[in-house]
């Protein structure tokens, strides 16, 4: 299977498409597509049919729509900037993430 280095809950800025510079948490990473659902970006109406046995009332519903995993870079909580992400092991054989612009842990 494929890696990531996008994962469930990065802070994360959309570097290309209609929702160039919007931020938001990572809801939820397709592997299989190469696509990340992030929250508040890409919003599509759907029409929804009411369903009385769940009590769902019908209408016109937002939903977020996947975006591809290239169009989004992890946001770095210490320089506050959308970064690139790389991995290094701690000294106690850690692996973990970092930012490539100011080299701090990222996870």
């Amino acid at each position: 299977m494929k890696q990531f280095r996008i994962r469930k809950d990065d802070k994360v800025m959309v570097i290309s498409g209609k929702d160039k510079g919007k931020i938001g948490k990572v809801l939820k990473v397709l592997r299989k597509k190469d696509r990340v659902l992030v929250e508040k970006v890409n919003v599509a109406k759907r029409h929804m049919r009411a369903n009385p046995y769940l009590q769902q009332p019908g209408g016109i519903v937002d939903k977020e729509m996947p975006i591809h995993i290239s169009n989004v870079k992890v946001m770095c909580d210490a320089c506050a900037k959308a970064t690139t992400v790389g991995y290094r092991y701690t000294e106690d054989g850690k692996k973990v993430r970092f930012c490539k612009k100011c080299n701090e842990i990222i996870d």
